[in-house]
């Protein structure tokens, strides 16, 4: 978002610095003007506070990380510095450690030293670089903030006063950058001219206060251009910065993971080539068919199988009916004619009629008392007593039992038919259950803090967390008089409201939450509102967050 005779200024560059601030878009600084058209005026601050924003956002990423290594023990510190920083370092490193074996010396402990000073060099460089940046962010917005509304009011005015002021604001940053040079000396910029020993020299508007209500069209499109100008060498310089600063990138910190796994790729790919038939061996083709008919019986007796046997169980449970091991007829013959043979051994040794109604029980009472006198003299009865009779009767008794005892369970395993087959499609479900938790958690795995799952979720929480943690040493800052620092502290608040607006801003749009969620963020970047008031705010953010906002 540039004027027109800046965009004509900065030619080729332009692409560049847009690419590099693509993602660094926030509505903080403007907030009061969003319902508004956006002029000359409004677009160049918009300008000035993206490229910072996204130049702080740089230094913090690199700070956060060098801070975290400082953290670590001093074995972690010695890995980082042999094996996370790429191939040549490792190699580097190894010859060192050899040496000072060689020499006598002791190389763990040296290379203990130098990991220290690395990183405590390099949290030192950045910590100077983010205070001075987050000093010039805070200066531009409290300015515009400021002015408020006249620079819509008056634009012919307002514009030429800003372009001055942004100016000087650029020029205060390089003499308090300077300090940074003395920290510098020693390192070595790989993509800065080394002429230029790490000097960042500001362009000064050519024009002065007096004439800044009489400026042409010509004049304001050559101040703009200075502007962008200095935007631009801002940004030359802290890419040369961040050159030896940055946190190497992934392929640097896990080139010995990589490389470890390209052996494995290749030492796989040589023993594939060898069973392949490019070398006459048909052992592929053998594994592939057995893998095929292991997966299709797998489908078959785990899935097919179980699925069909549910469809039958459910569907046609009252149309079909399957041959049991025992049926109920076969069991209600077999109590009839224990009942008859009970009857008649009754009637026969007692010698009268019996009632048709009798209970079996009864019966078989009558019988066993008749037993056990027959059993008393068992050769003599068992050829011409009632003893033959009676063994014959209790067997029907045990034929009766063992019937219906196969016949309950019978019915048992009937009723359990659907639950044998969930049991055997079990392993199925359960690798589909894993399989789609797999793919779910790769299609909404989280985006930093603007992703949707509980990661994001927590680092939203965290931005709500650091702004409170800002306003305190603000706060602390301005007790203790140190205007300055209070400022930077200010400048780094600001920041980290931005990284919290674009993190809740896709999905509380979603929500009846945006409206207000949005105002509590544009008043915690208020100048004029207390501290106090501001606590208030995020201690609401909080119990919103508790009570499960999607912020």
């Amino acid at each position: 978002m540039r004027s027109g005779g800046a965009a004509e200024a900065s030619g080729s560059s332009s692409a560049e610095q847009d690419s590099l601030l693509e993602s660094a878009k926030s509505p903080l600084p403007l907030h009061s003007y969003a319902a508004q058209p956006s002029p000359t005026t409004i677009r160049i601050v918009e300008d000035v506070m993206k490229c910072t924003l996204c130049y702080l956002h740089g230094v913090q990423k690199s700070l956060h990380f060098w801070q975290a290594r400082a953290k670590g023990t001093n074995a972690q510190k010695i890995y980082f510095m042999i094996f996370e920083r790429g191939p040549l370092t490792f190699i580097d490193g190894a010859y060192g450690m050899l040496s000072r074996l060689h020499t006598g010396g002791s190389p763990i402990q040296h290379l203990s030293h130098v990991a220290s000073s690395t990183i405590s060099h390099r949290i030192t460089i950045l910590s100077s670089l983010s205070r001075r940046l987050a000093n010039f962010l805070a200066q531009v917005y409290l300015e515009v903030n400021k002015y408020g509304g006249i620079l819509l009011e008056d634009v012919d005015k307002s514009l030429p006063l800003l372009l001055l002021t942004i100016n000087n604001f650029f020029l205060k940053l390089e003499v308090s950058i300077t300090q940074i040079h003395e920290i510098c000396k020693g390192e070595r910029l790989s993509s800065v001219d080394e002429n230029s020993s790490f000097a960042l020299q500001f362009e000064k508007i050519p024009y002065t206060e007096e004439q800044k209500i009489q400026w042409t069209n010509t004049e304001i499109r050559d101040a703009t251009e200075v502007i962008h100008k200095n935007l631009q060498r801002l940004e030359l310089y802290l890419v040369g910065i961040l050159s030896i600063c940055e946190k190497p990138n992934k392929l640097l910190i896990y080139w010995l993971h990589y490389t470890c796994v390209a052996i494995g790729l290749s030492l796989c790919s040589m023993w594939l080539l060898r069973h392949s038939s490019l070398m006459g061996s048909s052992d592929i083709e053998n594994w592939i068919n057995e893998a095929k008919e292991s997966a299709a019986g797998f489908l078959k007796d785990h899935v097919e199988q179980p699925l069909i046997s549910i469809r039958d169980e459910l569907f046609e449970r009252f149309r079909r009916r399957h041959k049991g091991v025992m049926e109920a007829e076969e069991v209600q013959l077999t109590a009839e004619s224990l009942h008859r043979m009970l009857l008649a051994f009754c009637e026969q040794t007692k010698g009268q009629k019996m009632p048709d109604d009798i209970a079996d029980q009864q019966l078989l009472e009558m019988v066993m008392a008749r037993y056990e006198k027959e059993v008393m003299h068992p050769l003599q009865n068992l050829l011409s007593g009632e003893l033959a009779g009676a063994m014959l009767i209790q067997i029907q008794k045990l034929k009766l039992d063992l019937e219906i005892a196969m016949l309950v369970l019978d019915q048992i395993l009937k009723a359990n038919e659907i639950n044998f087959a969930i049991l055997a499609a079990l392993p199925a479900f359960v690798l589909s259950l894993l399989l789609l938790m797999l793919v779910r958690a790769w299609i909404m795995q989280d985006k930093g803090a603007e992703g949707g799952g509980r990661v994001a979720r927590r680092q939203r929480r965290l931005h709500v967390v650091e702004v409170e943690k800002r306003l305190v040493e603000f706060q602390t800052c301005m007790d203790q008089g140190k205007a300055e620092d209070a400022q930077s502290m200010y400048g780094l608040m600001l920041y980290t409201l931005d990284l919290l607006y674009k993190a809740v801003e896709k999905h509380a749009k979603e929500t009846d939450e945006w409206i207000s969620l949005r105002e509590d963020i544009v008043a915690l970047a208020k100048p004029d509102l207390s501290t106090v008031h501001k606590f208030v705010i995020t201690h609401n953010l909080k119990n919103g967050l508790k009570n499960g906002l999607d912020v």
